[in-house]
């Protein structure tokens, strides 16, 4: 049976992961597919994953008040969906939606938490690299919001 380990560690996320830390986590790790249209997850809701989009786009979404709807960003192949199972209340903070078949692998958040707990040195590996996709996230966010709240010409 072949693991989820080389696939990992060809994904940006964990590309350049010591070896190591790869046989650590592939344990926390599955094989999803969501169809399009279907929900991934709802804001409010238990976030016990994360996860690492392989093909396909997943829209963020938010509910503003007066404007119904809205998608603030757009998960792709390559990109991070979720970080909501890093902070404690683990609740999400956004709905996602799958705009197309989308394949990912999803990772056990409490999984990685009881192994960076266990390893420090794995659980700072991880912090660190989700900053810089919180980072991205949140200037893609900004960049999109001036877009759409730019006064009409």
């Amino acid at each position: 049976m072949q693991t989820l380990e080389p696939i990992l560690a060809k994904h940006p996320f964990f590309k350049d992961l010591e070896a190591s830390y790869l046989q650590l986590i592939v344990g926390c790790a599955s094989n999803v597919k969501f169809r399009e249209g279907q929900v991934i997850c709802r804001r409010g809701e238990d976030a016990g994953s994360f996860y690492l989009i392989r093909q396909g786009r997943v829209a963020i979404e938010l509910e503003v008040m007066g404007r119904g709807t809205i998608t603030v960003q757009t998960a792709e192949q390559g990109d991070i969906l979720g970080w909501s199972w890093l902070i404690r209340p683990y609740r999400w903070n956004f709905d996602a939606r799958a705009v197309e078949t989308t394949r990912a692998i999803a990772m056990d958040g409490t999984c990685l938490r009881t192994k960076s707990e266990a390893d420090h040195h794995l659980g700072y590996e991880l912090l660190n690299r989700f900053v810089r996709v919180l980072a991205g996230q949140l200037e893609a966010t900004r960049i999109q919001l001036l877009d759409l709240y730019r006064p009409a010409s």
